[in-house]
């Protein structure tokens, strides 16, 4: 087995589908990339069980077959490479592999391609098909809010409901929850599912950029996404999603209405001293004044800032885990946002305040933290 292709192209793709791989894996042929030829096309296959990403690329080549490579070995050989055709020459029986530079020759050991894990197939899948900036976009505003606790595996993943009015996508990890809808774009059929954290930032990344639709395949276990040249499917995550709707307070009097940027810088500064455990910051809200504080008793660390905004409702003082609202204005476009509240006890909303963009609907959800009396 033999071809040719272009070092530089090549390294990109392998970039693109490398962030799969673990740097501990329970099977040693995980560590490879599998190198397959049909035709003229190369397609190159990077998987840690869970979720495998496939890209093709281009090559000069006269046969089939396939091999596995070490995959850290072969991206940092690529790396050293100024752009040029590079010759792999490999032995089928051995799983020699020999490439060919302008230099030189560099000679590696792979593994028999028939090692690596087989793709899952999806059967009887249900289809839906939308924009790949849309899709990066709903990712980049959620993934933020999704947990971390191996106990709730659940909350680990952005939940995907796919409806034929819509898609919703929802994280939360019990502290702060963000729900991102799209109307423009429609499921035929009413299905939904969660989508581990891993895949999602592996496929934001490379959508950013992609100008194309995301073709989505999904069945109970495992969803499949093709743009472009790359294709990835991953075992979703099993279990119910919580019942995010109860938890999102309706009645919320008393509202805050203030510039985006100038709340978040000013919660930036005044939470650098805050109490590195709780990341209180507390806002206290009389008519047109809202005062950001925060302090560390432990270190006698003080701050507040007074802004004026627009607020609607009785005199109020709330507090906040710092972070969270860092986060969540962070990952809003509009210039105001409106901040919807009941109680020093009761989660607060944030929601960006007028149009935001194209056919979004997006709305966050914080707890409060308890204010020392």
């Amino acid at each position: 087995m033999k071809f040719i292709v272009s070092s530089s192209d090549l390294l990109k793709r392998l970039q693109g589908i490398g962030g799969v791989l673990n740097s501990s894996n329970t099977l040693p042929i995980l560590n490879n990339f599998l190198f397959e030829i049909k035709g003229k096309s190369l397609t190159i296959s990077a998987s840690d069980l869970e979720t495998t990403m496939t890209t093709a690329i281009e090559v000069e080549a006269k046969e089939e077959g396939s091999i596995c490579i070490p995959a850290r070995m072969l991206m940092d050989i690529l790396k050293a490479f100024p752009e040029q055709p590079l010759t792999f020459d490999i032995d089928g029986k051995t799983c020699g592999i020999e490439i060919s530079s302008d230099n030189g020759k560099y000679k590696l050991s792979g593994h028999s391609g028939n090692e690596f894990p087989k793709v899952p197939t999806i059967e009887s899948p249900s289809k839906a098909e939308l924009p790949a900036e849309v899709l990066a976009n709903a990712i980049s505003k959620t993934i933020f809010a999704a947990g971390n606790d191996d106990l709730r595996p659940v909350m680990s993943g952005v939940y995907f409901q796919l409806e034929n009015d819509g898609i919703t996508f929802v994280a939360t990890d019990a502290h702060k929850l963000v729900r991102f809808k799209r109307n423009d774009v429609k499921a035929a059929e009413e299905s939904s599912f969660i989508v581990p954290k891993k895949p999602l930032n592996l496929l934001k990344g490379l959508m950013a950029a992609s100008g194309s639709n995301v073709k989505m395949e999904y069945n109970e276990n495992n969803v499949f996404f093709a743009f472009d040249n790359i294709t990835l499917v991953c075992r979703l995550i099993d279990g119910k999603y919580p019942n995010y709707s109860a938890v999102i307070p309706n009645e919320n009097p008393n509202k805050l209405t203030i510039d985006r940027t100038e709340l978040l810088n000013s919660i930036k500064r005044v939470s650098i001293f805050a109490n590195k455990t709780t990341n209180q910051v507390k806002l206290k809200m009389t008519g047109s004044d809202l005062v950001i504080s925060a302090e560390d008793l432990d270190f006698s660390n003080e701050a507040n800032e007074r802004l004026t905004c627009n607020y609607q409702g009785e005199d109020l003082e709330i507090g906040f885990n710092s972070r969270f609202l860092v986060e969540m204005l962070a990952n809003m476009d509009a210039q105001e946002a409106i901040i919807q509240m009941s109680a020093p006890n009761r989660a607060g909303i944030i929601v960006p305040n007028g149009d935001t963009a194209g056919n979004e609907d997006i709305l966050m959800l914080v707890m409060p933290v308890m204010l020392n009396p």
